[in-house]
């Protein structure tokens, strides 16, 4: 190993590289990682400086916080290889917001932008090599925080760990998805941590989601806590409905993730000439179209699929099919948003930025 310091940060290389034994064509996801991670530690009010090392476990208290009060927040981000081998990130700003807005959220402190994302851009030089050339080859980011300090006493901690992890990424495909709208189970509730990032807001979903699966089902469409009248999220994605020519997805609000990729979807369709109504969706509205015809698409949308159809869903005993279109709304915004990622088409927006 050897050790560079900069202004910022300290950087240990690792003695040799793993890469070589990675087969980057059967790649299951989020499950290889790259030859290292960068952790900063807040202790004593403060943030120490980072320090980018070799990929390895490290060594928590029995009593830390995170495995007693659940103190953990992440972030999910992608780094792409333009053909002349430049690497870029897609809105990396807007994870850091969003990851301060769930930090206070959970009682935890904020993350500098030093540290988010010159600290990101840092750990993707050093291991550069693991991003590949390629539509559908990614780098996934795991930007993630944790309480480390000791105690069992029920309050926040007074130390925290921030870790980002990078794993290389095939082109996602989870085949045909048919969900089950949700009439019993929440995800998220008026004045919780639906919004933010929080890993207790995806374990709570791991049962529910379950008993889809067993039911024939791969991902629940989420509805209010309340009168489970309103589609909300599905799985863990954003989600949109096309009835007729228009897009249609609820607000964020306490309850639903402000995704980035929803957000860059809505912009995109917006300079396409889609109309796109941002309101709640009421279920019965959703059965009616179903039922009239008018539905067109469903589709979720997050970092890892980027948009994911949805053939089809069901509420209570009722069963409905979606049909099958010439020209879907939900693969072409697939396509010109990958196509910007991929810096194969003109970034009229101003999101992608060079590491």
């Amino acid at each position: 190993m050897s050790l560079q310091t900069t202004g910022e940060i300290d950087i240990i290389k690792a003695a040799t590289s793993k890469i070589d034994q990675v087969d980057f064509e059967k790649l299951t996801f989020g499950s290889v990682f790259t030859d290292h991670m960068l952790v900063c530690d807040f202790r004593n009010g403060a943030w120490e400086k980072p320090v980018i090392k070799p990929y390895e476990p490290f060594l928590l208290d029995p009593s830390a916080k995170v495995f007693h009060y659940g103190q953990a927040i992440f972030e999910g981000m992608k780094a792409y290889k333009k053909d002349d081998n430049s690497v870029w990130l897609f809105r990396p700003e807007e994870n850091h917001i969003r990851m301060n807005k769930s930090a206070v959220r959970m009682c935890m402190p904020e993350v500098p932008q030093s540290v988010f994302v010159e600290g990101l851009k840092d750990l993707i030089r050093l291991d550069e090599a693991w991003v590949k050339n390629g539509k559908g080859n990614t780098l996934y980011i795991r930007p993630f925080m944790i309480a480390i300090g000791s105690g069992v006493i029920a309050q926040p901690s007074t130390q925290y760990r921030f870790c980002i992890i990078m794993s290389p990424a095939k082109a996602y495909y989870s085949g045909d998805v048919k969900v089950l709208i949700a009439d019993y189970y929440s995800r998220a509730a008026n004045g919780g941590i639906g919004a933010a990032k929080a890993a207790g807001n995806y374990s709570g979903q791991f049962y529910p989601t379950q008993l889809a699966h067993n039911a024939g089902f791969q991902q629940i469409i989420w509805t209010d806590d309340a009168t489970h009248t309103k589609l909300e999220e599905c799985g863990t994605m954003n989600v949109f409905f096309r009835i007729n020519d228009t897009l249609y997805t609820a607000p964020t609000s306490d309850r639903i993730l402000d995704g980035v990729t929803r957000k860059s979807l809505i912009d995109l369709a917006k300079r396409e000439g889609i109309t796109v109504d941002v309101r709640p969706v009421l279920v019965d509205e959703l059965v009616e179209a179903a039922k009239n015809g008018s539905l067109k698409e469903i589709f979720g949308a997050g970092t890892a699929a980027v948009v994911n159809p949805i053939i089809g869903f069901q509420y209570k005993d009722e069963y409905f099919e979606l049909p099958k279109l010439e020209k879907s709304f939900a693969l072409d915004l697939k396509e010109k948003l990958t196509d910007i990622q991929y810096k194969l088409a003109e970034d009229t927006f101003g999101w992608t930025v060079q590491v």
